[in-house]
């Protein structure tokens, strides 16, 4: 039962903390859950390899490319409101994965549960904002961002238990119970949510940036098996551009815009994005292809490489929190420069020390240096990001920064993908290893990169500067 406070309402913080975390490591988790399942899907649904692709991808295309306009249905319509309807998008979606009698069926659902994914996430950065105050939000976000984390990192050893307990359908089912017991809690606990301050959706930009990166992501899909000149890759990638190039052009000029340009005008918004871009470049292009080292030359099961890696998986969530309380008192820069310098430092350890067989112990001490990197960089970004907004425009703010960092991951796995192929990489173990090198220390180098643009952020603040900060928002 909620417990009451003396005045009859709801102690609600810590119970919209539970929802919102709960709700966030459902949709990350289907990130990456589906992955070890491809091939037990492959036999019961007769796929091929571009649709087994299309079963993973059709999900971050539409995650990706839809949370602008969810944020701004959001705002319109109410944020609780919103986030319910999302809940039950995904909910329903999952239970349609589930129940596919065909792959052409499977994909089409996937897509759908990329929609609810879209609603979901960013709002959940939002009703966090507006449920904890300033001085007690760092110990939330750190949950939040650790959840967060956590949640696409287990995907593949969730999904690997389930599919070798049960079937592949148990990887969609399992959301189902889960996301009804959300959805009541969610009425429940979640006060009524208030319409924004727009009057009107801006269809024109939300088309605009929706397809753009659709184009543009569809054509990093296509990287990872046609050329990049081929018309599967080259077209999608031109139109995407051309679109969004349209896109910024009409939000210059429209009065009520779905992502303020001005935003950019922050010192501070900009470099949350750059940061964001560079790690999940970096991390996410690096998994994409250690995952497979795990299992093709280590010979690792599904199961045996998500325990290998587990080190890396579950720093996040222990380390976020205290990153979280951290950061009003020595500042998001020190932490994300340090995370992120970590998180290069961890990649390179693992390709310079690359052998055709290494024991656990050999990956514990890059793995946890990478999450632990990782958990000191998730908290701080999302406070800053708070910060330099004003507090009726979290919900755009955090779609673009959600957006920006999934595109960062397509891009990671396109280019390292390439540079895997183009240093001779194979599926033979040398010939893994001749490719996957050269493709890490990319990965690193992006990560420095990141580094770089987290000196941009705000060092320590005095408590007054951070007060109104958080009041007025900080445009500059």
């Amino acid at each position: 039962m909620i417990a009451r406070s003396s005045r009859g309402e709801s102690a609600r913080p810590g119970w919209i903390l539970s929802v919102l975390v709960t709700a966030v490591f459902m949709v990350t988790l289907d990130n990456l859950v589906v992955t070890t399942a491809l091939a037990n899907i492959r036999d019961a649904l007769g796929a091929s390899l571009v649709h087994l692709e299309w079963v993973v991808n059709a999900y971050t295309v539409s995650f990706a490319s839809l949370m602008l306009l969810s944020s701004a249905v959001a705002d319109r319509y109410g944020h609780r409101r919103v986030f319910l309807g999302g809940l039950m998008i995904f909910t329903g979606s999952s239970a349609a994965a589930a129940a596919s009698p065909s792959i052409d069926a499977l994909i089409a659902a996937r897509a759908v549960q990329g929609l609810g994914a879209a609603v979901i996430l960013p709002l959940s950065l939002t009703l966090l904002a507006a449920a904890f105050p300033a001085d007690r939000r760092g110990l939330a976000l750190g949950i939040f961002s650790g959840v967060s984390g956590l949640g696409v990192a287990l995907g593949p050893l969730v999904g690997g238990a389930l599919v070798q307990a049960g079937s592949w359908q148990a990887i969609f089912w399992l959301n189902v119970p889960v996301g009804v017991a959300l959805l009541a809690l969610t009425a429940l606990v979640l006060p009524p949510g208030q319409a924004g301050p727009r009057r009107r959706i801006d269809l024109v930009g939300a088309t605009l940036v929706s397809a753009g990166l659709v184009g543009v992501l569809v054509a990093l899909v296509s990287v990872q098996h046609s050329p990049w000149f081929s018309p599967e890759v080259f077209l999608p990638l031109l139109t995407g551009i051309a679109l969004l190039a349209g896109f910024v052009g009409w939000e210059a000029r429209t009065p009520e815009p779905i992502l303020p340009l001005r935003f950019f005008r922050s010192q501070r918004f900009v470099a949350v994005n750059l940061v964001n871009v560079a790690m999940y470049f970096g991390m996410f292009g690096a998994i994409f292809l250690l995952a497979p080292f795990l299992q093709t030359v280590l010979g690792d099961s599904p199961w045996q490489a998500g325990i290998r890696i587990l080190p890396w998986t579950l720093m996040p969530l222990l380390i976020s929190p205290f990153a979280g309380v951290f950061t009003d008192r020595i500042g998001a820069r020190t932490l994300v420069v340090v995370g992120m310098a970590m998180q290069a430092a961890a990649i390179a350890w693992i390709a310079l020390d690359l052998q055709v067989s290494m024991s656990f112990v050999a990956l514990l001490g890059p793995c946890a240096l990478g999450g632990i990197g990782m958990a000191l960089v998730y908290p701080p970004i999302a406070a800053t990001l708070l910060a330099s907004v004003q507090q009726d425009e979290v919900a755009p703010a955090s779609a673009a920064m959600n957006s920006f960092r999934e595109t960062g991951g397509a891009v990671g796995i396109a280019v390292l993908a390439t540079m895997f192929t183009l240093a001779g990489g194979d599926t033979t173990p040398a010939g893994y290893l001749a490719g996957l090198r050269p493709a890490l220390i990319v990965a690193a180098a992006v990560l420095v990169l990141g580094a770089v643009a987290a000196g941009r952020l705000p060092g320590r603040a005095s408590r007054p500067a951070r007060v109104a900060a958080d009041t007025a928002g900080v445009t500059r």
